[in-house]
């Protein structure tokens, strides 16, 4: 049994972790500032604690001496969210990493960084390897304090490893959807919408193309991550290597719920210049494959059925509101909130 603490395990990606350590026999600590998930049952062994992740003290409670593993996945994610708040963007995802790492390599203990394919920015070459360039736009555009964060945090990561010692690896997510997942996000809202009666929303054409990685699949790929020696020091792509449009996720989302039309949007009318789309987001998958063994397995129509079934199930669901100021430009989750 080892003593896991997960940061934000109370968001999307966080809450299906804590699942899974649980269901491995893990002595697991939540540390979030928000509450479990409705359909979330821990049992009794899962310790939650309350707190803010910009405080250094309130995060020293739980990475003590003793953890084995921090699984790093609180922070701000979200289209409305880092259009909305860019300073809360910035400070939660650049000082909540920092104070974890340091006072990891206090202690000892193994630390996973949840980071994101938009560290890659608008980078034009196709399919990004993890060290390949990074591409952003003006500093003037709220659209890359998420992305520019999350890079700070992968510096700041790799900078412990080489100077202090810390063994940490970095997992960049890939368009992640599943159950649980806010609708702000070219699934769940798309789904989210669908199966309240509402028309899907298609921004610009749809043409754009992603890779949708199913919930489970990136659990697993976090954790071979978090529980191996060859992963320390290193960072890997995690997602689906299948390139889907939005415009075909639409039509299979159409095709699973019985809902067909959808409403068509122009982002530059709804957003402006505040936000910039990418046409294509496709990880190559080729180095966790080679060193860890680990594969995308859940094809998207799986995936969404199965996130479909749950949302049937979940009535708390669907009585949230429909994020509209998020635009759909496929940007799954990344990290838990």
């Amino acid at each position: 049994m080892a003593r896991v603490v997960v940061t934000g395990g109370c968001g999307f990606l966080g809450s299906h972790l804590v699942d899974e350590l649980v269901r491995r026999g893990e002595q697991v600590t939540v540390f979030d500032g928000g509450a479990p998930p409705p359909d979330q049952a821990p049992p009794p062994s899962v310790r939650y604690v309350a707190g803010d992740i910009r405080d250094a003290a309130q995060v020293a409670e739980v990475v003590t001496d003793g953890v084995d593993i921090v699984y790093h996945l609180a922070a701000v994610v979200g289209v409305d969210r880092y259009l909305a708040s860019p300073v809360d963007v910035i400070d939660i995802n650049l000082l909540g990493t920092r104070n974890v790492l340091d006072l990891a390599s206090r202690t000892g203990a193994k630390v996973v960084v949840a980071s994101t394919s938009e560290v890659f920015g608008k980078n034009p070459a196709v399919p990004w390897r993890e060290d390949d360039d990074r591409v952003l736009g003006s500093t003037a555009v709220d659209r890359w304090c998420y992305s520019s964060s999350k890079a700070l945090g992968e510096h700041l990561a790799f900078a412990f490893v080489r100077d202090r010692g810390l063994r940490a690896s970095i997992v960049r997510y890939f368009n992640v959807y599943g159950p649980r997942q806010r609708p702000a996000f070219v699934v769940s809202r798309s789904l989210h919408r669908a199966l309240n009666g509402e028309p899907p929303v298609v921004y610009d054409g749809g043409g754009q193309t992603r890779c949708f990685t199913y919930v489970r699949d990136a659990i697993d790929a976090t954790i071979t991550v978090g529980t191996s020696a060859a992963a320390d020091g290193e960072c890997f792509n995690v997602g689906s290597s299948v390139e889907t449009t939005v415009a075909e996720l639409s039509a299979l989302v159409a095709e699973l719920t019985g809902f067909a039309s959808v409403v068509p949007i122009e982002t530059r009318a709804k957003l402006g210049d505040r936000y910039q789309d990418l046409r294509r987001r496709v990880p190559d998958t080729g180095k966790i494959a080679q060193v860890l063994g680990w594969r995308a397995s859940t094809d998207l129509r799986e995936g969404l059925a199965r996130t479909i079934a749950w949302a049937r199930e979940n009535p708390w669901w669907l009585a949230q509101p429909d994020s509209g100021a998020a635009p759909d430009p496929a940007l799954a989750g990344s990290t838990s909130a």
